[in-house]
């Protein structure tokens, strides 16, 4: 597979199954620094499925992946933990922060896997969380902020390590709309100051309007919808 010219992230023909059932059949999906794309389609269509694939959670069957001109197959797990550490960011629906260390600690622990000195990642972590407004939560535990600050606190933890790319998976399904919106906004606008890319599963279209440019996946097959200027 020749990758799209200048794309950051890149799959064409991608194939996976979970026994008789087919999670993706053909999919493909391409993405450039800087860009918001949003993956569409109903529940069980297959969309958190290619999200996976694309983080390099998920091995598919069959189909080429390819990362900043790097086939992802051909990268042994070690090399992809190391990418999901550094250049990938992730928000999950429900935050998925630890709920034994304090919101501090939670967006500081990418950079501490990746070796930095406790004191210094802590540094690093309340500058991101002082720009998506949460800096005042940093001694609490998730359990103990609301749901809105609990994913703004997981934003600043998937940007905090200066990621080329965010995978954020339906991440307003658990907000409010008011809170939802300010999710997005935050981590719209960071990702893009930062010229990262950010792969967004949604199911919403008020979500999906933030986007650049919508993937609908369907019964495994994706097709790209091109948004107007």
């Amino acid at each position: 597979m020749t990758p799209p010219p200048d794309s950051l992230l890149a799959a064409e023909n991608l194939c996976k199954t979970y026994g008789p059932t087919t999670a993706l059949d053909g999919a493909g999906f391409s993405i450039y620094p800087g860009e918001v794309v949003a993956v569409m389609g109903p529940s069980g269509s297959g969309k958190s499925t290619l999200l996976h694939c694309l983080a390099g959670i998920v091995t598919p069957d069959s189909g080429s992946i390819t990362y900043d001109g790097r086939e992802l197959s051909t990268t042994t797990d070690a090399q992809r933990s190391a990418l999901r550490r550094s250049e990938f960011g992730f928000v999950f629906q429900f935050g998925q922060l630890v709920p034994e260390l304090t919101c501090v600690e939670n967006v500081a622990l990418p950079l501490r896997l990746n070796g930095m000195p406790r004191k210094a990642a802590e540094k690093t972590a309340l500058t991101w969380m002082e720009r998506l407004d949460v800096d005042d939560l940093q001694r609490k535990r998730p359990g103990e902020v609301s749901g809105g600050q609990g994913q703004r606190v997981a934003v600043a933890r998937a940007l905090v390590t200066g990621p080329r790319v965010v995978f954020a998976d339906e991440p307003t399904g658990a907000l409010d709309s008011l809170n939802g919106k300010r999710v997005m906004d935050l981590l719209t606008d960071a990702a893009r100051s930062a010229n990262t890319a950010v792969v967004l599963v949604t199911h919403e279209a008020q979500v999906a309007a933030y986007s650049d440019r919508d993937i609908v996946v369907q019964d495994g097959k994706s097709r790209h919808m091109e948004r107007a200027i």
